[in-house]
Order: C-alpha cells, then sequence, then structure tokens
C-alpha cells in the first residue's frame, strides 16, 4: 500500500515559514514527505531534515524525496527529541519547524495499523512499531476510570463512562481484539437517539486511544519550547492541529513564550528579567479554504499557527 497523505495547508505553510535562501528546516512529521517535497521544491536551496517515528513513512519518503536527497537527513525518531536530534547531527540552529499533527491517510486506511473504525483489524494504532503500548492493552488493562477519562479528556465523549463500563464489562468473558469488536461496544454504549446525530460514534474514542497509546498531547508543550530554542532570530514554528486539545496547547506555548515580565502584578519593578521568546505571527489559527475543504474533507478541522523566534 502507498504510503500517502494529503499535504493540509501547503501553500500557507510555505508562505508562513518565510523560507529563507540555504536555509536549515525540520519537518518533524514527515509522514509521506509530502510537506517536505513543496518546501525542496520551492527554489530556494534549503537543507531539510525529516523526521518520523513510523519506519514506513520514513522509507516511504526516501523514495519520493530521492531527487533532492542530497538536501535531506532523515530521522527515524519522535519530533520531541529535536535537541539531541540536531546535536547528533551536528546542527546548532534551525530556520524553522513544520509539525503536522494529523494521522496520515496511509495509518488510517491501511486496515493493519488498527487506527481506523472503518476497517476491521486487531487494535493497534501505534505509529511507532516498537512501542509497548498499543491499544489492545489500553482496551482491555486498563481500568474503567482510566478509560472514562482518557475518552472524556481526550476525545470530549460526552457517553464516555458509559462505554469505559460496556468495554470493562465486555472483556471479562474475552480480550477485546478487533476495531470492529471495539466499535460495535460504542454503538450498544451510546443510545440509538445520540448515534443518529453528529459523526461516527466511535470516531471521538478511537481518537482518544490513539492520543493515549502515542502520548500526542503530553510531550507538545515541551517540543514547542525545545524547537523555539532551536531556531534562529527570524526562524518559524508552524503547527497543524486537528482537534480542539492539541489548538489549545499549541495557543497557550506560543502565548508563555510570547510573554515578558512575569512578576506578579503587584511588583512595583520587574525583577525577573524576562524577556519574550516568539512574536505570534497568527492571532487567529489560519484555516483551510473552502475549496481545499472540499478536496480532502479530512482537512476539515486543521488550524495552522505560526510564531517566530525574536
Amino acid at each position: 500500500m502507498e504510503f500517502k497523505h494529503i499535504s493540509v495547508l501547503f501553500n500557507e505553510i510555505k508562505e508562513g515559514l518565510n523560507l529563507k535562501e540555504n536555509g536549515i528546516y525540520v519537518d518533524g512529521t514527515l509522514g509521506g514527505g509530502g510537506h517536505s517535497l513543496g518546501l525542496l521544491s520551492c527554489k530556494k536551496n534549503i537543507s531539510l531534515i525529516g523526521i518520523d517515528r513510523d519506519i514506513e513513512a520514513i522509507e516511504a519518503s526516501k523514495k519520493r524525496l530521492a531527487d533532492y536527497s542530497d538536501r535531506v537527513a532523515f530521522v527515524n525518531d519522535n519530533f520531541s527529541n529535536i535537541k539531541q536530534i540536531l546535536e547528533d547531527l551536528g546542527i546548532k540552529k534551525i530556520d524553522g519547524m513544520l509539525l503536522d499533527l494529523g494521522v496520515s491517510s496511509y495509518q488510517l486506511d491501511n486496515a493493519k495499523r488498527g487506527f481506523s473504525y472503518m476497517h476491521n483489524s486487531r487494535l493497534d494504532m501505534r505509529m511507532d512499531r516498537d512501542n509497548k503500548l498499543s491499544a489492545f492493552e489500553v482496551v482491555n488493562n486498563y481500568t474503567k476510570e482510566e478509560l472514562t477519562k482518557i475518552f472524556y479528556e481526550y476525545g470530549e465523549e460526552k457517553w464516555s463512562a458509559r462505554i469505559a463500563q460496556f468495554i470493562t464489562d465486555r472483556r471479562k468473558n474475552k480480550p477485546i481484539e478487533t476495531t470492529y469488536e471495539l466499535v460495535d461496544i460504542i454503538k450498544s454504549a451510546i443510545p440509538q437517539k445520540a448515534r443518529e446525530t453528529g459523526s461516527h460514534p466511535a470516531k471521538r474514542v478511537f481518537q482518544a486511544i490513539r492520543i493515549e497509546v502515542n502520548n500526542e498531547l503530553g510531550i507538545l508543550d515541551k517540543t514547542i519550547s525545545d524547537a523555539v530554542g532551536c531556531l534562529n532570530i527570524g526562524g518559524r514554528i508552524a503547527i497543524i492541529t486537528f482537534h480542539s486539545l492539541e489548538d489549545r496547547i499549541v495557543k497557550q506555548a506560543f502565548a508563555k513564550l510570547a510573554a515578558g515580565c512575569i512578576c506578579p502584578k503587584n511588583f512595583p519593578v520587574c525583577v525577573c528579567n524576562r524577556q519574550p521568546a516568539v512574536k505570534i505571527i497568527t492571532k487567529k489559527p489560519i484555516l483551510p479554504s473552502e475549496k481545499e475543504k472540499s478536496e480532502n474533507p479530512r482537512s476539515k478541522s486543521a488550524k495552522l499557527r505560526i510564531a517566530e523566534k525574536i
């Protein structure tokens, strides 16, 4: 199966990163290499570091970016390790970094990866296949309280407690092994009237489990801070999110880095001497155009935020 991911908000990314001639850029979520291919072909003679924790993404991107192999370093790692990755490559500073936090079309559509409620396969959802924690372990070993918490916090699922109860009841007889088994449990837990409105009834729970398995939110705040520390002055970080929790973390992380003095308001003078690290380029997130949303329905919830090192 071809590793494919339609590059969301590409023109906005290309403009937002403000590419510099001979600059060094990081694509922290390489995926199928779509964003990277577009950036490398911009005639700015840039160098690029492509990072992905999914080895299948790395191998696919090597083929897709073969014409630019002399300007690309491929790294099979987690973007949260950006400081160590750059140190290992002997690179002190970069001119920009992109993070596209969406799941690739390949991962969703490849039944063997166990990400999708639309295909039947063993529960998995690991972006890094060496990760010990999989969706199977979450569904079968987490307590009812733990499941309720992640469904509510990561999936914003209204029926979290009821779904968690149905899961724990079902697994008493035998382990829940496949995506379709889990979908059936979710459907049976949600009242019929609630199932008839909105998106697929399993969407929010599957999202929550995926976030838990891959620790997608836990690494984000620190990664943003580390990435900004690796930027040259004038370098930019651009992040595409796909749900409100991610977007909130990015917004708050940018705001924290853009803040100056953090002394208590009742202090007569500043004693912290803290200076802003970035200026926020996007006061409001950039959204896909109607044309892009119609051509690529998976872009509908995308939001792009950009900050610049000062």
